[in-house]
């Protein structure tokens, strides 16, 4: 089995990145899970880093499709890969010390307190680095799993680095429903449609409603992953917030547009959000 993953690896990564010892990594804690696996805090070279291992011969796939797309960015908003392990077959990546996004919204106790300023920010550089993925040549990468789980910060929690690759894709495609993703997943992609980079745009909206109101997104649609696909094939969407600029207003609930083509492109809406921030009261 370790043979097979050495070589799924290395014609995965084509050899574009260390090719890391396990034995030259110092692992000290589990700090979380992603799409597939466990992910670790270790130390490799002197610097903090974030091992994520697979648990079974079922993720091998998510692995592979996680390194490949991995390997092919370099964007200051996602996270970097630093290399590979081939036996036992693990990701070597940066580490957020801050934790992820969803963490600082709803789990800290007591919840750290947050400006508008920080909102746009966090929106800002997702939007950033998904305008990359979509702009990648010759086809957009498109993420598939956008959520706060899968934003991590830096930085004393000002840096925003999106993670969690293991169901990106790079050609329009039909996606199996995550079902922890549900309240972020445009009703396309759980319809079962042929579905394109528009995906992402919707889920970039549901994120900026919910780093605007601290809330999580169809809390009160309640019960289980079904219920909110079933709200929001309905055309169910969180409530406005109340004296949001009607600018922001626009941009986000286009985000949520059911027909994709109505939804501008990540781009656009990257260059409207800037404007939208930098125009003076």
């Amino acid at each position: 089995a370790a043979g097979r993953g050495a070589a799924m690896v290395e014609s995965a990564a084509a050899c574009l990145f260390e090719d890391i010892q396990y034995e030259d990594i110092q692992v000290e804690a589990v700090v979380g899970r992603g799409t597939f696996g466990v992910v670790f805090k270790a130390v490799w070279k002197g610097k903090d880093v974030a091992i994520k291992t697979i648990e079974s011969e079922n993720e091998k796939n998510a692995f592979i499709v996680e390194l490949r797309q991995l390997s092919r960015v370099n964007h200051p908003n996602i996270v970097k890969l630093y290399g590979s392990c081939n036996n036992p077959v693990c990701l070597v990546m940066e580490y957020a010390e801050c934790g992820s996004l969803h963490n600082l919204l709803h789990s800290a106790d007591p919840q750290p307190p947050y400006t508008a300023a920080h909102a746009m920010s966090w929106s800002l550089q997702c939007a950033q680095g998904v305008a990359y993925l979509h702009a990648m040549k010759p086809k957009a990468l498109i993420h598939r799993d956008l959520k706060p789980l899968n934003l991590l910060l830096v930085s004393r929690g000002t840096v925003l680095k999106i993670c969690d690759f293991g169901t990106a894709c790079d050609i329009q495609t039909y996606m199996t429903n995550n079902k922890g993703s549900a309240a972020w997943m445009a009703p396309e992609v759980f319809e079962g449609s042929n579905y394109s980079e528009k995906c992402d745009v919707f889920s970039w909206g549901i994120i900026l409603w919910e780093v605007l109101s601290r809330k999580k997104p169809f809390d009160e649609v309640g019960g289980s992953a079904f219920c909110i696909m079933w709200a929001v094939h309905r055309g169910t969407r969180p409530p406005l917030i109340k004296d949001l600029p009607e600018p922001l207003e626009s941009l986000m609930t286009r985000c949520w547009d059911k027909e994709p083509s109505l939804r501008p492109s990540m781009e656009e809406y990257f260059a409207m959000l800037y404007n939208c921030c930098n125009k003076p009261c």
